[in-house]
């Protein structure tokens, strides 16, 4: 069993990594949040093999507080380990404003030097990885980044603000986080500083449109492209941020003697879905299409389908019921 201690476990990115490590039958969590108290973080450190440094302090009263938030605690991290004559592996999540001369700046990379220098002192694996902006499910509109504001805002019928839509940021999903911290697990040997294998370089402008396309998309019922890649991730994070009572959206159909048919989405590149019913007796059809490909599925009922030749009117017959 895999003792892990989890620090700043109620923040975004902990979340996440709690989510995934939970499940494993094979690792005991220990959480500590700013809420607790340092005796308890003594006591999880003696405990645990591995820590998770994911606490900190990005939107302080004071500029103090990063210190306090950020290398101030690392450094009593550290402490005990030494104190306690331990080597456990350490991860931190660091940011790439480390190299930038602000004070959030300044005491990342603090915490950073308190990590190397424990690493000197004990042999003890640590991994730092200086994030860029990391969006996701779980992220806070107005705190962990222009992604989660503007998802919120968009799913809640809010203004949004573009000062700039030229202007390019580096971007992680948290599932591809959670996914590189984890493997660090196991490793026997620390690399210092990591990156996150996947990073994403996206316009405001180019996030703005789409987050407005998954938003008309429950109007339109036209999709982007959302198999893949930072539109996948993108989609997954802006749905996240709906409201409760906001999951589900009237179909506008049609309806008349011969039965309905309701347009459920359509896509860019491959065509649409739609649902229709048909009364008994009544003939649907009767048209043909020189390109477009139609499937037809009977869920309920049954049906006879016929394919009519447009040139020498001979037909194909398929009795077709729900129960086939």
């Amino acid at each position: 069993m895999k003792k892990v201690l989890i620090t700043g476990s109620n923040g975004f990115i902990a979340k996440n990594l709690i989510e995934h490590l939970k499940r494993d039958e094979n690792i005991k969590l220990y959480l500590y949040s700013k809420d607790d108290s340092i005796s308890l973080l003594e006591a999880y450190i003696k405990e645990v093999d591995f820590i998770y440094h994911l606490a900190g302090i990005n939107r302080p009263k004071n500029n103090d507080e990063f210190f306090t938030g950020n290398s101030e605690l690392t450094k009593t991290i550290v402490d005990i380990l030494i104190q306690e004559k331990k080597s456990t592996p350490i991860l931190l999540s660091s940011s790439i404003q480390a190299l930038i001369d602000n004070d959030y700046g300044k005491s990342k990379l603090e915490a950073e030097n308190h990590l190397l220098e424990y690493s000197k002192r004990t042999d003890g694996n640590v991994f730092i990885y200086r994030l860029p902006n990391v969006f996701g499910k779980w992220s806070k509109p107005n705190y962990n980044g222009v992604i989660a504001t503007w998802c919120y805002n968009i799913a809640n019928n809010l203004d949004i603000q573009v000062n700039d839509e030229k202007v390019e940021l580096n971007l992680v999903y948290i599932d591809d986080v959670i996914k590189s911290f984890i493997k660090n697990l196991d490793m026997k040997t620390s690399s210092k500083y990591l990156d996150i294998e996947t990073i994403y370089k996206k316009t405001l402008g180019e996030i703005r449109d789409l987050l407005f396309a998954f938003k008309e998309n429950r109007t339109s019922l036209v999709i982007p492209p959302v198999a893949f890649g930072f539109e996948r991730a993108l989609y997954a994070t802006y749905l996240s941020h709906l409201a409760t009572d906001n999951f589900a959206y009237t179909l506008k159909g049609h309806k008349d003697d011969r039965g309905t048919f309701y347009e459920i989405l359509k896509t860019l590149d491959s065509g649409q879905f739609s649902l229709s019913t048909t009364a008994p007796g009544i003939t649907r059809g009767n048209h043909f299409h020189h390109t477009k490909n139609e499937k037809f599925l009977v869920v309920k009922g049954e049906a006879l389908i016929e394919f009519r030749h447009i040139v020498t009117n001979e037909i194909i017959s398929y009795n077709v019921s729900d129960k086939d």
